[in-house]
């Protein structure tokens, strides 16, 4: 029995390893990589999606915190120039980093359901480095990330992830895809940061603190959920009905209110 194939998942880690041949072959056309391009890979696992970014000649770092896995890793790819290894916490790693001499990263991963907002969160203070990401999650994870105002989806995730990228769900995936299967169903998503921002704010933390204040009470009026971090004129004066749900506002509203400043 190979290393390979007596490397058990585990569950810490939130492993569950891809190995299904015809969804490999969709996510490689749809990713479309080309040689020379510098590709990240997170949680590579057994290497089902790095083996084919290697022989199409791609610069590739992976970043794994499996350390077991991380020997597994090098054993099989270590040998190709264009092969480099971190072994690392994702949610920890300096991705930008990565992007030596203004070149752009094209980034991929099998994300665990445990860590997967705090990490896309992480991600995106890197968007101005990152040329694509496509992602496998958990599906009601992306459903929330594409979510539009006024579904039940619709809430934190999704406003900051449109804020730096326009997101793309590309197809679902059966647990039966995975050793051991997952008990939920997955979905693979396209993430393309903005080359300019549509609603650029002066402050992105504040940004994130009024959507994130705003959606811990979203089922209260706005008035009473924003209460004590945005003035009551900021809504008149930007002609939102103060008695509106969090949920009812748009991207652009929220951009706006944060950036709202008395006259």
């Amino acid at each position: 029995m190979t290393q390979q194939s007596s490397h058990k998942a585990r569950k810490r880690f939130g492993q569950n390893f891809l190995q299904d041949h015809n969804v490999i072959y969709s996510i490689l056309s749809n990713i479309q990589a080309n040689s020379g391009e510098h590709w990240v890979e997170i949680g590579p696992g057994l290497g089902a999606i790095t083996e084919p970014l290697i022989e199409k000649g791609v610069s590739l770092d992976v970043v794994e915190l499996d350390r077991d896995l991380v020997k597994i890793l090098e054993q099989r790819f270590g040998s190709n120039d264009n092969f480099s290894i971190h072994s690392a916490d994702a949610l920890k790693f300096d991705f930008s980093a990565l992007a030596k001499d203004n070149s752009s990263l094209r980034i991929i991963g099998n994300l665990p359901y445990n860590i997967s907002t705090p990490l896309l969160f992480h991600l995106l203070d890197s968007a101005y480095c990152i040329e694509d990401m496509h992602f496998m999650l958990q599906k009601e994870v992306v459903e929330r990330m594409a979510s539009q105002p006024g579904t039940s989806a619709y809430g934190r995730l999704g406003i900051m992830t449109q804020y730096y990228c326009k997101v793309q769900p590309l197809f679902l995936v059966d647990p039966s895809a995975f050793k051991p299967a997952p008990k939920v169903e997955s979905a693979i998503v396209r993430l393309v940061p903005h080359k300019v921002l549509p609603y650029p704010v002066e402050s992105v933390e504040r940004l994130q603190n009024v959507v994130r204040i705003a959606f811990t009470k979203r089922r209260k009026t706005l008035r009473n959920a924003l209460s004590g971090i945005v003035a009551p004129e900021a809504l008149e004066d930007l002609n939102i009905e103060a008695s509106l749900r969090p949920e009812n506002l748009s991207l652009e509203q929220y951009c706006l209110l944060s950036n709202w400043k008395p006259e």
